[in-house]
């Protein structure tokens, strides 16, 4: 119940008791405020990172304020957190909560006596910039200092949590900074750093950050602590805190912090700071080598230093230009094709083609963990699979109407924006290789047909018989779609599997370089000299200094839409992360224009998606521990990549 004025809600009744007041705030009250405190206060501090809260974690605060009385604090909603803590959870005394509306109601005398009583306190989450705007400065924030001083627990979640650090981003321009924005200039205005909200001896010299891992996070706390750095002066290091939203950190009056999660893997990521003080307000970070430090159930942070014992991982980053880069941290993820579907595919094909992806990525791992480029993991990947017949590329083609393999490939490097590409061929074992002779070998980017394989030729690139192209089960595919177009008009649309059959490559390398490739036989039945996306860069592959993609799918929809250059334009532009941006384009963008498929795409964070919206989509990855992981159908656990190294 909210409204003007002070109003009572108590646990099976409510009344209505407004005063004359210029505080706008509601009061709400669980359980018996007068009970005695059932067990001992001590200190503690408990930092979770957002959504749904964790049950174990808060009975471990509980625990901390005698299982007595707990004050909530919020700047928006109503009673949801109490009614959680007090029915949900259980074990307290009572629970009251004040959801303030402005900053009169920090002065106000009944809220000021609850925080003095409390056992705990706990700050909810909204928008942190209320927060600082009714808080910072006033007696409320004066009483959560003396709290913490008399030896009684504090926490927050999302908000809450953020305003606890001694550094603050507080979002006081009405919007929610994200990493690309947030790296383009550090210390610009988008970056709203507060400080003097609260004083905690734990948190000295700490920024934290909430939603983490989910919402993609790493790039803005970076950006965060370098600011937070700059204002602090020379000799201040600032320390980057970002717990996930499926973790709470529980912190000892010691400062020994130990994680309670509610989902495997999740955490918190440290940032130690200590950043060269050579940012300049209106340009794009620059950081030549940092380490990250990761917190999980097993580890035991220590605050306000950042150190970490049994740290759940140790990642190498730099920024440059603005871009959030993983170093010494090899990636590669493939795709065979989109449009798999179980009824077409015996469990002979199935082992082989997932035998063949394995292989594919262990080639590719190869070239990476001997320290060669993006571009030499691509190529061999790639390489691997058009000698596969398991897939429309190279071996594996389908067939045109006239009864020949024809075959389309590109290749872009990212970190020098060159591209190759090639289509239109008949002789070319391996398209992807000739692909590669265009981008380095010639003024060009894309050659076709006679002229292509004329090139070939000149650079050495192995020709073979068209009869090397030729597999029994294309041959059928060829046959199957020629008598249903003898059944029907010859103008009928072809089923939409008779334009799948794709493979693709993405690799990131130790000097954080992306490259990708695709390569294709294109469609089944096809005329005219008919080319899809493949070929074509910025349709069905792209890759720069953030981003990589191959697309698999109906091809003339992938280059209406640009579909793998938008994909990066919005992780550049938007500011979304790969994954958000990849589901964007592939499940939402191309559909809606009447084509399907999917794709592959990453980041130079090492973040990767694998959107599809079809049956099945031959895909798999593998990192520097050198183990494959592949899958075929929708609904296959496929783990996400992640980096381990400690």
């Amino acid at each position: 119940m909210a409204g003007r004025g002070r109003w009572l809600w108590t646990l099976g009744l409510a009344l209505l008791a407004p005063l004359a007041s210029a505080a706008d705030y509601a009061h709400y009250q669980l359980g018996d405020p007068t009970a005695p405190t059932p067990g001992q206060v001590r200190p503690g501090l408990l930092l979770m990172g957002g959504g749904d809260r964790n049950h174990d974690a808060l009975r471990w605060f509980f625990e901390r304020a005698g299982n007595g009385h707990v004050v909530v604090l919020r700047a928006s909603l109503a009673n949801e957190v109490a009614e959680e803590f007090y029915g949900e959870v259980g074990g307290l005394a009572s629970v009251e909560t004040y959801v303030v509306a402005n900053r009169e109601a920090s002065t106000d005398p009944a809220l000021l006596r609850s925080l003095a009583r409390a056992d705990g306190i706990f700050i909810a989450g909204g928008d942190q910039s209320r927060y600082v705007r009714y808080w910072r400065g006033t007696p409320v924030a004066a009483a959560l200092e003396k709290h913490v001083r008399d030896g009684k627990p504090i926490g927050g979640t999302s908000a809450g949590l953020a305003m606890l650090g001694e550094y603050v981003y507080g979002a006081m321009d009405g919007a929610s900074q994200v990493s690309p924005l947030a790296l383009e200039d550090p210390l610009g205005p988008g970056n709203t750093i507060e400080t003097g909200f609260l004083d905690l001896a734990l948190l000295k010299g700490v920024l934290t950050d909430t939603h983490f891992r989910e919402r993609n996070r790493l790039g803005r706390l970076v950006a965060f602590v370098a600011k937070a750095e700059a204002m602090a002066g020379e000799d201040r290091r600032i320390v980057g805190l970002g717990v996930d939203e499926d973790a709470a950190l529980a912190v000892d009056a010691d400062g020994r912090a130990r994680v309670y999660a509610t989902a495997p893997g999740a955490g918190a990521t440290v940032v130690p700071g200590g950043f060269p003080r050579t940012q300049r307000e209106d340009e794009a970070m620059q950081l030549e080598r940092f380490e990250v430090l990761g917190v999980d159930v097993d580890s035991v942070l220590h605050l306000p230093s950042g150190r970490v014992e049994n740290p759940a991982f140790r990642r190498t980053y730099a920024v440059r230009d603005g871009v959030l880069v993983a170093l010494d941290s090899p990636l590669l993820v493939i795709h065979g094709g989109a449009g798999v579907e179980r009824a077409g595919l015996d469990a002979s094909d199935e082992a082989a083609a997932r035998a063949a992806l394995e292989a594919a990525l262990r080639a590719g791992h190869a070239e990476l963990m001997a320290g060669k480029p993006a571009l030499d993991a691509v190529t061999a990947a790639i390489t691997l699979l058009e000698d596969a017949p398991q897939f429309n590329a190279g071996r594996g083609a389908v067939f045109t109407h006239e009864g020949r393999n024809e075959l389309d490939a590109s290749l872009m490097d990212g970190a020098s924006g060159r591209a190759g590409a090639v289509a239109g061929l008949h002789r070319v074992r391996n398209p992807i290789q000739l692909a590669r002779a265009v981008m380095e070998k010639s003024r060009h980017v894309m050659m076709v047909g006679d002229g292509a394989e004329a090139f070939a030729a000149e650079q050495q690139v192995e020709l073979v018989d068209p009869s090397w192209f030729r597999t029994e089960k294309r041959w059928r595919q060829l046959q199957d779609a020629l008598a249903a177009e003898a059944d029907t008009q010859a103008s009928a649309p072809l089923p939409a599997k008779a334009f799948f059959g794709t493979v693709g490559a993405l690799a990131l390398d130790n000097g954080g370089r992306l490259a990708a490739g695709t390569s294709t036989g294109g469609m089944t039945n096809k005329r005219y000299g008919r080319v899809g996306d493949s070929p074509i860069i910025g349709a069905g592959t792209w890759a720069d200094e953030r981003c990589a993609v191959s697309g698999t799918g109906w091809g003339e929809f992938y280059i209406r839409a640009a579909a793998a250059h938008d994909i990066c334009a919005r992780m550049k532009y938007r500011g979304v992360d790969v994954q958000r941006a990849a589901e964007a384009v592939i499940n939402r963008t191309i559909p809606a224009s009447g084509g399907d498929g999917g794709a592959i795409a990453m980041g130079a964070d090492g973040s990767v998606a694998f959107p599809f919206n079809t049956e099945g989509m031959y895909r798999g990855w593998i990192g520097a521990d050198g183990v494959p992981h592949v899958a075929v159908f929708r609904g296959e656990e496929l783990p996400e990549p992640r980096f381990t190294g400690r």
